[in-house]
């Protein structure tokens, strides 16, 4: 399940390094080259809520196939696109299938160990989650300098392929629940995410102004969210069965965990742009290398998965979250004051080795915590929140850094200097991107961006306090329960 959760989302980085050589190659403009981006994040982030509910009814092993068959074909169809458009609407596809798969990763490790055996399994989870963004860019740079933007796309294929194959061999059949779809939940909940993703996500190309006519960026974030509002009052007054079953959020460690892993989301999201800008521009160091500065955070997060798996299943891990959280927090801190032009590049590696412990006692913990109560039936429809919970605070980071590092900029440099920095960085060129003269202001604005994530994060960690203590329930009634 890890395989296909791990591929999901290392395609929602590597496409941003073979943007330039994509624009090159399908002759197209920068505009266009982005919303692949922006409809594969769209198409992932949107049915979330619904893809969930969808395991539950026709059993998460089917619905992971399904998603994974879908974005596996889409692979191989993005990496043969001859135009921008067949490119994106196989990203679209790709996004589909993505949601699909996401929560079913998820429900199978919730519903196929039992409650304290499950910490292992979440700790390598999340880890995943954690690494995954940072072998993207890794990973695209490599295939795009070795044999061209088109594997990027190709490399899914195989690893597919070998996915598919290990899930039909090894994740069981998993009883089903006879579920009646709540439609006009679907309907809502769709529309709604939709409003109010792509509002968020594109609000920085259109200035925060009019997309079209009447209709502004603002008037689809809160047409979104009365729409979700709807969407809530309707799961609580309908007479059949809801979409969302509400009770989910009466767990409150569940209600605990998906706020705090908005926070997550939006920092994890929003801390790597003003540092790939700061090792790009002012460092000059080449995408790849930039992402290879943060193989210490990687590392550790890898080697740290097995024991603080351990310790989630026989200590009670309320607290290893906040631990996880502030040590993150601590790793920003770290980077705000030695985000520096003359910094030696090896101190930058310190930063990154606490990250990569903040992460190991991040991810894993808050996901066993959050999903430790929920009852079988409810697993698909946790999870589902889980993870939409996560995506849309991804997408909040990713727009609210790209305002505010270019209120930074102007900030340090002046608005007119900031434009001209700002037009250096979309050529993205190592340090001859920005002359010496404009190194100390940019990275004092990159350092006081960072400082944004770190806040948010420390946020999650005062929410994370909220944790209660598991239930005290023996091992043997639980395997019982299970059985």
């Amino acid at each position: 399940m890890v395989i296909g959760f791990f591929m999901i989302l290392v395609d929602t980085t590597i496409v941003s390094v073979a943007n330039p050589s994509i624009m090159r190659g399908l002759d197209t403009t920068m505009v266009a080259t982005l919303w692949a981006t922006s409809a594969y994040l769209l198409a992932y982030a949107v049915p979330l809520l619904i893809t969930g509910r969808l395991g539950d009814r026709f059993g998460p092993r089917r619905v992971y196939l399904v998603g994974l068959l879908i974005f596996t074909l889409s692979s191989l169809a993005c990496g043969l696109a001859s135009g921008v458009e067949t490119l994106i609407a196989a990203r679209v596809f790709q996004g589909l299938g993505a949601s699909l798969m996401t929560p079913q990763t998820m429900s199978v490790i919730t519903r196929i160990f039992p409650p304290r055996e499950r910490g292992s399994a979440m700790a390598v989870w999340g880890v995943t989650a954690g690494v995954a963004t940072l072998v993207g860019p890794i990973l695209g740079g490599f295939l795009v300098d070795a044999w061209g933007w088109e594997w990027i796309f190709f490399i899914n294929v195989p690893v597919g392929v070998i996915a598919f194959v290990c899930a039909l061999r090894f994740v069981p059949v998993l009883p089903t629940n006879a579920h009646r779809f709540d439609w006009l939940g679907v309907l809502l909940s769709a529309v709604g995410m939709f409003l109010l993703v792509f509002g968020i996500q594109e609000g920085e190309s259109f200035e925060w102004g009019t997309i079209w006519g009447p209709i502004t960026v603002w008037s689809l974030i809160i047409a979104g969210a009365v729409v979700l509002a709807l969407f809530v009052v309707w799961q609580r007054v309908q007479k059949g069965e809801p979409l969302i079953p509400l009770q989910i959020f009466r767990d409150r460690n569940f209600s605990v965990g998906s706020a705090v892993i908005v926070t997550v989301g939006f920092a994890v999201t929003g801390m790597s742009l003003p540092l790939m800008f700061y090792l790009q521009l002012v460092r000059g160091l080449t995408p790849t290398q930039s992402a290879l500065m943060m193989v210490p955070m990687a590392v550790l997060s890898i080697l740290l998965a097995r024991p603080v798996g351990l310790l989630i299943d026989n200590r009670d891990p309320r607290r290893l979250p906040v631990l996880g959280l502030l040590l993150v927090a601590a790793g920003l801190v770290c980077y705000y004051f030695m985000s520096r032009p003359d910094v030696p590049l090896w101190l930058l590696l310190i930063p990154s080795a606490v990250l990569g412990f903040g992460n190991a006692f991040m991810w894993g913990p808050l996901a066993s915590i959050t999903t430790f109560g929920l009852a079988r039936h409810l697993a698909g429809a946790g999870s589902g929140v889980y993870n939409t919970s996560r995506q849309v605070g991804a997408v909040l980071g990713s727009a609210a850094m790209a305002a505010f590092m270019g209120s930074r900029i102007a900030a340090q440099l002046g608005s007119e200097v900031a434009d001209a920095a700002g037009g250096a960085g979309a050529e993205g060129g190592g340090s001859g991107a920005l002359p010496e003269a404009l190194h100390e202001g940019f990275s004092a604005a990159m350092a006081e961006s960072i400082l944004m994530p770190m806040g948010v994060i420390l946020v999650g960690a005062l929410i994370a306090l909220l944790f209660a203590r598991r239930p005290a329930r023996s091992v043997e009634s639980e395997r019982k329960d299970h059985a």
